[in-house]
């Protein structure tokens, strides 16, 4: 009997040294800049986009690279509304109802539909053109609610597009968009101030629906000597109409987004959507981990403003590329 109880101590001992020697820094133990509270959690983001488009797309890619990063364990629940604005509204409320701790609102009507849905969970959105018009936010600095984001509009955007078209000879321009697309509005009336300003004019046409998109383009011909198509959501989902009836009438399209001059568009004063995506993941993170919240989180302005002109598009247009315009070259 007593040999077996010396065993046993012989063993109880072992055991006890032998986990000691594991536990130098267990693994539990949060890395360095990660709260305690978020190792080991789980969190739940829901998605919701207002109809697939590269942009919008490349956004969404952004953001989830970002929490990719992180190292947060993150299940996504993606939701895209194909342009249905009550589908939009029931998809922020199904999230509301499934309490998902984070909404990823990716435009202005994605947007403004789950802020309407809820006042508690955090939201960011991104592809959001005027947040403080579209009553998302108080101010860029202070957004003052359960959310914040990142703009899809460079405060220089407008006006160089506006200059370059004025370089271009084009005095009366034709603008195609969604007139129920807050986004837009605000868009279109910068457009024509800044264009007044300049000498020039807009000759305009709405789209309620992708399907309206080429024949109100085509009720603008023999009026306009140029396109300007800007983040309008409806109207970039059908780009490809807008891009024909361009093309057949020999007619310059200057568009809002890079990923557009690379769909046919002449030129565009832009930035990378999958930047503002990232960034927006970047404001998820901090929020889901506790470090901000989107009330003390200042919204952001898209970064590196750049023109990107389609080559192939301007040679077919006779189009001469200057060296003052600093243009870098899209080559298919």
């Amino acid at each position: 009997m007593k040999n077996k109880v010396t065993k046993l101590s012989f063993l109880l001992v072992g055991l006890l040294l032998l986990l000691a020697a594991c536990g130098g820094k267990s693994s539990s133990e949060p890395k360095e800049n990660e709260s305690s509270e978020s190792v080991g959690k789980s969190y739940k983001i829901g998605i919701t986009q207002i109809v697939e488009h590269p942009s919008l797309n490349a956004a969404t890619e952004g953001f989830k690279k970002a929490i990719e990063e992180s190292g947060l364990n993150v299940e996504y629940d993606t939701q895209i509304a194909q342009g249905d604005n009550s589908l939009n509204t029931t998809i922020a409320n199904n999230f509301v109802s499934a309490n998902v701790d984070l909404i990823f609102a990716n435009s202005t009507p994605s947007a403004q539909a789950a802020a309407t849905a809820t006042g508690e969970i955090p939201i960011i959105f991104t592809s959001v053109t005027d947040a403080v018009g579209a009553q998302l936010i108080d101010s860029m600095d202070k957004p003052g609610k359960n959310i914040t984001g990142t703009i899809d509009l460079h405060p220089e955007t407008i006006s160089k597009t506006v200059a370059f078209l004025n370089d271009l000879g084009a005095k009366k321009v034709g603008m195609v968009y969604n007139a129920g697309e807050q986004n837009s509005v605000a868009q279109v009336a910068e457009v024509k101030k800044i264009m007044s300003e300049q000498g020039l004019s807009v000759v305009e046409a709405s789209a309620a629906t992708s399907a309206d998109v080429k024949q109100a383009t085509e009720s603008l011909l023999g009026k306009v000597e140029a396109f300007y198509i800007i983040t309008d959501n409806t109207v970039v989902s059908a780009l490809e109409s807008v891009i024909g009836v361009a093309n057949d009438n020999k007619l310059p399209l200057i568009v809002g987004e890079l990923d557009s001059v690379a769909r046919g568009g002449l030129a565009a004063y832009g930035f990378e959507y999958f930047d503002i995506g990232y960034e927006a993941g970047q404001m998820a993170v901090k929020i889901l981990k506790g470090e901000a919240t989107p009330a003390d989180t200042p919204a952001q302005y898209p970064q590196n403003l750049k023109l990107l002109i389609n080559k192939k598009v301007a040679d077919d247009l006779g189009i001469d590329i200057k060296d003052s315009w600093g243009a870098e070259l899209f080559e298919q």
